[in-house]
């Protein structure tokens, strides 16, 4: 996972959802009235959808697993549990089938005092609950938060490891030809590459690589002097000034030339 910046719904939007939350109410806010408003609610889910493809990472990527295609809504706290929230905008991710139909289904675990001890990564930092050694692909918890949400999304399920150990030596090899580029003066074919770079799935290694590259002897954490001085350049290229006391995030150069979905939230 990585932070998603989550845009403002319209006010059309707004009012649509508002319509058929009054509908839910109306008929007992019970898990059938959501459920059939949902069906029902073709427009004000088609404005929802436009939204959460805007805010996914990659190319309409899932938030969960970052690595199949976003084809479902997902209803972060489910319908059955709060209908009243089923038209809630801040209350929808998108995410592949897999992560929501076979693993997360109707899962919501709480804590003792009803917090919910899943990541949503439009409000939460996934790295502060969960860690990736990017060259294994593996995730480790780092907190109960993240513990629960590695149980409910399956996120160490093989083909996910296998994947992000794909993507590792992709993100190293595009880096450095990237680096190679500006070394060259070849801008056109370091912005291809870097595009390139933020439309792959897995944008979870492209972090932790820079998370990585901001420690001391970087080089032997890469494995490499080439690539460390690749990273080097490329968060000085794409390192915004750290706001508050948050770790820096890493966006785009130029966020004009830039789908919504490849900025970082808390900037």
């Amino acid at each position: 996972m990585i932070p998603l910046r989550r845009p403002a719904a319209d006010d059309d939007l707004l009012r649509l959802c508002a319509d058929r939350t009054e509908r839910i109410r109306r008929l007992g806010a019970t898990s059938k009235a959501a459920q059939d408003q949902w069906r029902a609610g073709k427009e004000a889910k088609e404005g929802i959808r436009r939204l959460l493809v805007r805010m996914a990472p990659g190319v309409e990527r899932c938030m969960y697993c970052l690595d199949s295609a976003g084809t479902d809504i997902d209803h972060f706290e489910p319908k059955s549990r709060r209908p009243l929230r089923t038209f809630c905008w801040h209350n929808h991710l998108l995410a592949c089938s897999r992560c929501n139909s076979n693993y997360k289904r109707e899962e919501y675990p709480c804590d003792d005092f009803g917090q919910c001890l899943l990541i949503d990564p439009s409000v939460d930092d996934p790295a502060d609950h969960l860690a990736l050694l990017p060259a294994s692909g593996e995730l480790e918890a780092r907190t109960r938060k993240g513990e629960e949400t590695l149980r409910v999304f399956g996120l160490n399920r093989p083909e996910l490891l296998l994947g992000r150990q794909d993507a590792y030596i992709k993100c190293c090899d595009v880096v450095s030809a990237w680096h190679r580029n500006i070394l060259k003066g070849d801008r056109t074919g370091a912005e291809r590459r870097a595009y390139a770079l933020h439309r792959e799935p897995f944008a979870d290694v492209l972090r932790a690589l820079e998370d990585l590259a901001r420690l001391p002897h970087a080089h032997l954490l890469l494995g490499s002097e080439e690539l460390a001085e690749a990273m080097t350049a490329w968060l000085a290229a794409h390192t915004l000034p750290v706001v508050s006391n948050r770790a820096p995030r890493t966006v785009p150069q130029s966020r004009s030339e830039t789908p919504d979905r490849f900025s970082r939230s808390s900037l």
